[in-house]
Order: C-alpha cells, then sequence, then structure tokens
C-alpha cells in the first residue's frame, strides 16, 4: 500500500478547525484513533503488536528479541500542525513492509515498526515523553505529575488511555531488543529544497541541543481602565520584553535560535491587566554552551523588566537534550546504499535522537518544499513520499540481512 493512500486513510482525524491542520496530542481520544488504525494496519499485515511499559506500540514481523532492527516515528502533532511531522515516517514504515513482501524478502533478524506516545509534547509540555521514559532520561514520578491546559495529569490521561502510569519508567528489557533504530521523516526546513539536484530523501547528521524553559511573571491584576500607570504591577511588560530578548540573543550566535511560541495570561480578560503571565521559551543551538548563554541573556532581560514593573519572576527549565550526532557508521552506511544521497543536520528533535544514547540510530529524510513544518502548509509530494518508503525498505532489507 502506497504512503500517499495509508496517509488519506487517516486524512480526517483531528482536524482543527480553528488553528487549521490538525491537533493530535498524546493520550487523548484522537490519538487513541490513531494508535487504532495503526493497530489494524500493521496486523492486516500479520505482525504482532504489543503496548510497552510507557505506551509506545511495537509491531514485531517475526519473533520480538534481541539485536532488533527498528524502524517507525509518531502519531501526534503540535497544535494546528501539518499532516507529516510523525505520520509520514509510520506509513512509510508500514509501505515499506508491503514493499520487502512484495519482493519475497525474510528478515534474517528481528524486524518491528515503533510507534512513540507524545513526541511532540504538545500537551503536557516535554516532548518525547515515550522515548525519555523508556531510555531513564526521565523521571516517571515527574512525568506522572505533568499536566495538560485543564489541570489533567499526565497520569490521568494514561490511565484513560488504557495505559497503566505505575508502570511508567525506563524499559532495559525492551531497550536491549533494540540492535538499531532507523526514523524517517519528513525534513522541517528546506535544506533539501535549496540544494541543485532537489534530492527527495536525505541523511541526518545530527541535531542541535535545545530545550525549553518555562516562565512565570506573577504581578497584580486590576482593572484595565480605573488603573493608573504608577500604580500598575503588569506581568505581561516583562513578558514582552523576553520575547523581543529572544531576537535579540541570537545575534553573533551562528546557528542558534530562541522562540516564544506559547504564552498564557492569567485570567485573561481584554479589559484585565493579568495578574500573572506563563510563557514558554525554545532555545537550540549547535552546541549546549551558545544554548545556556541564550537562555540567561533572556532571563536577565526579563529579570530587569520584571524588577522595574514591581513584578516576581520563576525560570524552570522542562527539557533539555545535547548535541546529537548519529551514529557515525550506520549514518555513512545509510548515505552510501541510497547512492551517496546527502547528509544534512537538523534543528528538530526527534525520538530517534533520544534513543541514541542507548542504541545506533540513523534518520532519513523526506524533501519539503514549503519549508514549514509545525504548521498546516508543511507538506511533501506524493513522489518524494514513495521514494522514502523505497529507500527505506532498501534500508531495512540491508540491515536485516546483518548477521544479529
Amino acid at each position: 500500500m502506497t504512503v500517499t493512500a495509508l496517509l488519506g486513510e487517516i486524512a480526517d482525524v483531528g482536524r482543527d478547525g480553528r488553528r487549521g491542520g490538525y491537533s493530535r496530542h498524546g493520550f487523548a481520544p484522537v490519538e487513541g484513533e490513531l494508535r487504532t488504525w495503526f493497530v489494524e494496519q500493521a496486523q492486516r499485515r500479520g505482525l504482532d503488536v504489543r503496548t510497552d511499559r510507557n505506551g509506545n506500540l511495537w509491531a514485531w514481523w517475526g519473533t520480538p528479541g534481541p539485536n532488533a532492527v527498528i524502524t517507525g516515528s509518531h502519531l501526534d502533532s503540535v497544535p494546528g500542525g501539518g499532516a507529516f511531522d510523525g505520520p509520514l515516517g509510520v506509513a512509510a514504515s508500514l509501505s515499506a513492509v508491503d514493499l520487502l513482501r512484495s519482493g519475497g524478502f525474510q528478515p534474517g533478524r528481528p524486524l518491528a515498526i515503533g510507534v512513540f506516545s507524545e513526541e511532540e509534547g504538545g500537551r503536557f509540555g516535554v516532548p518525547c515523553l515515550g522515548s525519555r521514559l523508556m531510555t531513564g532520561s526521565l523521571d516517571p514520578d515527574a512525568a506522572r505529575r505533568l499536566t495538560d491546559s485543564d489541570g489533567i495529569t499526565l497520569a490521568e490521561a494514561a490511565s484513560s488511555a488504557g495505559v497503566d502510569p505505575a508502570r511508567f519508567g525506563r524499559d532495559d528489557e525492551a531497550l536491549a531488543d533494540i540492535g538499531c533504530f532507523v526514523e524517517l521523516h519528513v525534513e522541517q526546513g528546506r535544506a533539501m529544497d535549496l540544494l541543485d539536484d532537489r534530492p527527495s530523501v536525505a541523511v541526518a547528521s545530527s541535531i542541535l541541543a535545545h530545550g525549553r524553559w518555562r516562565f512565570t511573571v506573577t504581578g497584580v491584576g486590576n482593572h484595565a481602565g480605573t488603573t493608573e500607570v504608577p500604580d500598575r504591577r503588569d506581568p505581561m511588560l516583562p513578558a514582552a520584553a523576553a520575547v523581543l530578548a529572544a531576537r535579540r540573543a541570537l545575534g553573533g550566535r551562528a546557528g542558534a535560535r530562541a522562540t516564544v511560541g506559547r504564552l498564557t495570561p492569567t485570567p485573561g480578560g481584554t479589559n484585565v491587566i493579568a495578574s500573572s503571565v506563563d510563557f514558554w521559551l525554545d532555545a537550540r543551538a549547535p552546541e549546549e554552551a551558545p544554548v545556556r548563554e541564550v537562555v540567561e541573556e533572556i532571563t536577565a532581560a526579563a529579570r530587569a523588566a520584571a524588577a522595574e514593573e514591581g513584578c516576581e519572576l520563576s525560570v524552570r527549565q522542562e527539557s533539555f537534550g545535547d548535541t546529537v550526532l548519529f551514529d557515525p557508521a550506520l549514518r555513512d552506511r545509510l548515505a552510501a546504499e541510497l547512492g551517496g544521497v546527502p547528509v544534512l543536520p537538523t534543528g528538530a528533535g526527534h525520538d530517534a535522537g533520544i534513543l541514541a544514547s542507548r542504541v545506533p540510530t540513523a534518520m532519513l529524510f523526506v524533501r519539503n518544499p514549503t519549508g514549514i513544518s509545525h504548521a498546516p502548509a508543511e507538506h511533501a509530494e506524493p513522489a518524494d513520499c514513495e521514494a522514502g518508503a523505497a529507500a527505506l525498505a532498501r534500508t531495512l532489507e540491508s540491515l536485516c540481512r546483518d548477521e544479529p
């Protein structure tokens, strides 16, 4: 079955009428529909589907065991995200199995498709929850206490989705089965499209160091019309200062990014001076040091503005991942076997980046002509999607011929 046809089957699941695009959040009913779809697709192919202790799905071709070749991605999205970020990798994995089967291939070592839970962090704020819990890089007690915008804890959401949160935690048994992991993903930029030959497929070299920080500015709520300027302690001003500082902090730091993409005033009335403002900073750079420098500069600007306005500021790191260098031998092997395709870095985080600390990992990218991601205009041409599935099938076939 083609990638395009598979994606077409879920094209109406999780559409966001307000934002456009899709809102498919982890452990929510919409993501549950997608997980059900994946299980049905895997079972049609005779794959044995299992759910691990952290809510990740595994569809096995053959008997599960050590040194397996794993592929896959995720099905959740950011609020108002595109159709390809995550689901493309899952659909391409299913299509790759079809291509291998049609050629009469039988894997010489275990092969599985993994679907990781809450990769985007769009609901609970921490990205790659399933893979972080699996590798032990996220404390399970801290994870269970995470809350969404409605005050629902991750523990409550997981229970509602049929996953026992008491079992969250490092999964050495599952990790021991992974011999290598290859994730296919739409490119989340225009690097491939800007190359002269505009290739359909590329291989990832690295992921920028990146993290998320939550800033809370506390002031005094009051009436927008009756409160004189000298009497105001408005937390929105320090928040605005931080947003502007995020752009200024990038000057002279090559490859650095800083973004405030979410800001929540309380109580949020149009004619009300907020009593507090929460906003989230996403900061990235090729190495950890400039990320920390950017965050420190933005924090200093917010703290100075808060003091001037008579407000208080607190800052909490919600997640951080250092620079990821994908396994060099696996990276070079994939690039060579696919005919010398380009090898490119990425600024986007992925489950493959989390697993890289424990097992050999690699990534394949499919060209994105718009260069847009995490937004409705994200795109990949059908021909490039099918080329990606074919490249993934070729990769899996080669890896599965290796001696375990």
